[in-house]
């Protein structure tokens, strides 16, 4: 017994017809490019003939002048770092002057989940463009080798990749670190909450507070379990330091250097013309002034994924 009448059915053949029809020619957006250096049409890489000197200049247009007392605040907790502004200015310098153009680099981060960690990002985004992220909660690169190896088949063809990687913490316009002024929120935040979270799990372990659990990962929340077990071989370093929160990013940091360095390893043959890797602690700042960057890491990679110059 049919439902339709002859007519009615003959309709819904046309439409069904059409519509895989269609189907069809929407699947061969999906269908998996050649193995190798193919080309790549990708609207993450900006268009244009302006510098990327050019573009840095304008970046910071609009943000906060930069204040000589937290300056010093900033420096006298983290020696070392710099502003956004200084840092995103110098790298471009050093880039641009190594071929690194907006036209032919993408953008790789690793950085984490936070709002507060799109600040140094964005910077970056407006010079080079949009960025493939690697990353997720405290920074660490949860993309993995397959991540990376998607990223670089993204790169322009005998073109480069700059990847920013690292940590992130608060310090308030006070000094409090571990802490930071969120815009429209009175109550001031912990920053960053992944990695404050798994210290507080690493000093129950090593104080002996920890409570025993059959819980095992769920995937829901996998990316914190991980977190927490990185961590794991800083117990002492953390509990023998003077300041907890000032030497936590920097123990994430070291973690972190290890499996990026570890990944771009095993990702080097998908690497083009070269890469650049920079990497360090995010400090962000309330609303009123700029982030600051501590840059531990500046490494350049040639096509053969060999550190050519640090």
């Amino acid at each position: 017994l049919s439902l339709f009448s002859p007519s009615s059915l003959f309709d819904n053949m046309k439409i069904t017809i059409a519509s895989l029809a269609a189907l069809f020619v929407a699947t061969e957006a999906f269908h998996t490019a050649p193995i190798g250096r193919t080309s790549t049409r990708i609207n993450m890489i900006v268009k244009g003939d302006e510098k990327a000197s050019e573009k840095v200049a304008k970046v910071f247009e609009g943000k906060p002048a930069e204040n000589s007392e937290f300056d010093a605040l900033v420096k006298a907790n983290f020696p070392g770092a710099i502003s956004n502004k200084q840092l995103a200015t110098k790298v471009v310098s050093v880039l641009e002057g190594k071929g690194y153009t907006p036209g032919n680099t993408l953008l790789a981060t690793s950085l984490c989940a936070d709002e507060l960690a799109r600040v140094l990002e964005d910077d970056f985004v407006k010079v080079y463009g949009n960025n493939f992220n690697l990353g997720g909660l405290s920074g660490f690169p949860f993309a993995g080798n397959t991540g990376f190896g998607a990223m670089a088949a993204h790169v322009p063809d005998d073109g480069y990749c700059l990847l920013v990687h690292g940590p992130h913490v608060g310090i308030t316009k006070d000094g409090l670190i571990g802490k930071v002024e969120r815009p429209g929120i009175a109550l001031v935040d912990t920053c960053c909450g992944s990695a404050i979270a798994a210290s507080k799990y690493l000093k129950g372990i090593t104080d002996g507070g920890a409570k025993i659990t059959t819980k095992l990962q769920s995937f829901s929340d996998f990316q914190q379990g991980a977190v927490q077990e990185l961590i794991l071989p800083f117990g002492k370093r953390l509990n023998d330091c003077e300041d907890r929160m000032k030497e936590l990013p920097y123990a994430l940091y070291d973690s972190q250097d290890i499996l990026v360095r570890d990944i771009i390893n095993t990702g080097a043959g998908g690497i083009k013309k070269g890469l650049a890797l920079l990497g360090g602690i995010q400090i962000n700042t309330g609303p009123d002034t700029l982030d600051y960057f501590h840059p531990l890491r500046f490494d350049l990679y040639d096509e053969n994924g060999k550190v050519v110059d640090d």
